[in-house]
């Protein structure tokens, strides 16, 4: 085979192993984005169940990157700790091994036409005749790892022909190995698949074209690699999600320096047993152990230094939390899985709700309208990140539960704009100033009323009757306080125009604390939905 026709057949293996990885990697996040959802949220309570989960999903899944989407989604939805979404990150290095076994002991060993034809057949009809989002998405991942193994058998025959024309860079001295990990990483960077650079690995060093020493720095590199996509994400992102990401990069390098410090070692240390397990002595299934065990290592060595990592990575990144008018729940690395997005909408919502409720207690408290213009101006600046937020989120591969849910929560954002809006209406009125009589208890009565509604609005959880009763209470303090102001308006006790502007505060204030009531109602019902 001629240099470019070589070169076409290897970009075109590499090219059907990364797009059936894609495939496989989307179909089977929308297939069970919400079973996701369920196990990552219930199997995170200690560190062995979250590790577990992060190892079992990303072994489903076959993609670290989908399950770091679901932990950074949870962390900022404020359903996962930190500390559990660090052991869940940990368990995604250790179940994206999975990859390796699948190349070694399948890829490798198996024709393509007697898995990946029909796979291929079978995605494409479910696809095709899918009448669901699930079940089209299940067809989307058989055809996508029909398309992988295409693109592995492609790669070997590519491989087959390189010895003779070229030759990698071998050696094992420390230089050489340092620069086997830099191309392993940089192979990484430029593939955004550390399965296709691992891949490309195992495959070469089946067809004898690296030692099994320059395939494994290789591999480690790879590992190193998938940094990149944290470091990019971080940038811009939430203070949880960059802690999140900080996280994966500083476990990534540091089992990659212990894989490094133990190569040799570890290689020859596995080749033995290996035997003694009675694998095969391949060199991609010897290279699939040595990925698993590394990163076995690289987890036994943060057991005991966790508590300490979170500690502090929890006083990292704090600026952004000090601003509330920049959204701390909203991440793009979350719009990929409508149900993760529109968690993180529905803290966030809840977070404007706060602010909201907020104003309108300082308006309560005849707070002047410059005092409110700061939480004005923060609840307009999230206002638009909300927005900006929910044209971006993935509508396609939106189930019609999710489609729902996001509507409710549209609605009690509504709700929570306009009691902002016209907290800060009561606030640009002057606060009435009674004199004598009934204006005095009419008016005490309305705020006390008013302010045991907002204890009840802040209250968690929520009791629906004790809730009605507070509006019930405040509006009948309302309706007294209007007739008293316009009986003493016509005797002349009060000027009218006194008379009319406390009546627009007034009512103003009214109408704040029954769209701070539908706001609770409307999310207190989505939370007994969702749950």
């Amino acid at each position: 085979m001629a240099p470019g026709a070589l070169l076409a057949h290897l970009a075109g293996g590499l090219g059907l192993f990364l797009l059936g990885m894609s495939m496989m990697t989307d179909g089977l996040k929308l297939a069970a984005g919400p079973a996701l959802q369920r196990i990552l949220a219930a199997a995170t309570r200690t560190r062995w169940h979250a590790l577990g989960s992060g190892m079992l999903v990303t072994a489903l899944v076959q993609s670290s990157s989908a399950v770091t989407v679901a932990a950074i989604g949870f962390v900022n939805a404020g359903l996962l700790g930190l500390g559990g979404a660090l052991w869940v990150l940990f368990g995604t290095n250790v179940g994206s091994t999975m990859t390796s076994w699948i190349v070694a002991l399948l890829g490798l060993k198996l024709h393509v036409e007697t898995l990946a034809l029909p796979l291929v057949g079978v995605g494409v009809v479910l696809r095709l005749a899918g009448t669901s989002h699930r079940r089209s998405a299940l067809g989307s991942a058989l055809a996508g790892f029909g398309l992988l193994f295409f693109g592995i058998a492609m790669l070997q025959q590519s491989f087959a022909g390189l010895p003779e024309r070229f030759a990698l860079p071998q050696g094992t001295g420390a230089l050489a190995v340092l620069a086997q990990v830099g191309a392993g990483a940089l192979l990484t960077v430029l593939m955004q698949s550390s399965s296709a650079s691992i891949a490309v690995a195992l495959t070469a060093a089946q067809g004898g074209l690296l030692e099994a020493q320059p395939a494994a720095a290789l591999i480690i590199g790879a590992n190193i690699g998938t940094t990149f996509k944290a470091a990019l994400a971080a940038i811009g992102a939430t203070p949880n999600a960059r802690r999140t990401a900080a996280a994966h990069i500083i476990f990534s390098v540091l089992t990659g320096a212990i894989a490094v410090a133990l190569l040799a070692w570890l290689l020859g240390a596995l080749t033995e047993a290996g035997q003694a397990l009675g694998l095969a002595p391949a060199p991609a299934t010897r290279l699939a152990l040595f990925h698993t065990t590394f990163n076995v290592l690289g987890v036994l060595v943060m057991w005991p230094l966790a508590d300490a990592l979170t500690r502090w990575l929890q006083r990292r990144f704090r600026a952004r939390e000090d601003d509330e008018g920049i959204p701390q729940y909203l991440d793009d690395t979350v719009l990929a899985v409508p149900a993760l997005a529109v968690d993180a909408l529905a803290r966030e919502v809840a977070r404007f709700g706060a602010i909201a409720r907020r104003m309108l207690d300082a308006a309560l408290d005849g707070a002047d309208a410059a005092r409110l213009a700061a939480d004005h101006a923060t609840v307009g600046r999230l206002d638009c990140a909300v927005e900006t937020f929910v044209e971006r989120m993935n509508r396609d591969a939106m189930s019609h539960a999710t489609s729902e849910s996001l509507a409710r929560l549209l609605r009690t954002l509504r709700y929570h704009e306009s009691t902002a809006e016209h907290a800060m209406l009561a606030a640009g009125l002057p606060p009435l100033q009674p004199g004598e009589g009934a204006l005095v208890g009419a008016h005490a009565r309305f705020v006390e009323s008013a302010r045991l509604l907002l204890a009840q609005l802040d209250a968690a959880p929520h009791d629906p009757t004790a809730l009605e009763a507070a509006g019930i209470s405040m509006a009948r303090a309302y309706e007294t306080l209007k007739r008293t102001l316009l009986a003493e308006g016509a005797e002349g006790t009060v000027k009218i125009s006194v008379m009319e502007r406390a009546l627009r505060r007034h009512s103003a204030l009214r109408r704040a604390l029954e769209q701070a009531v539908k706001a609770s109602t409307r999310a207190v019902a989505l939370t007994e939905e969702s749950s």
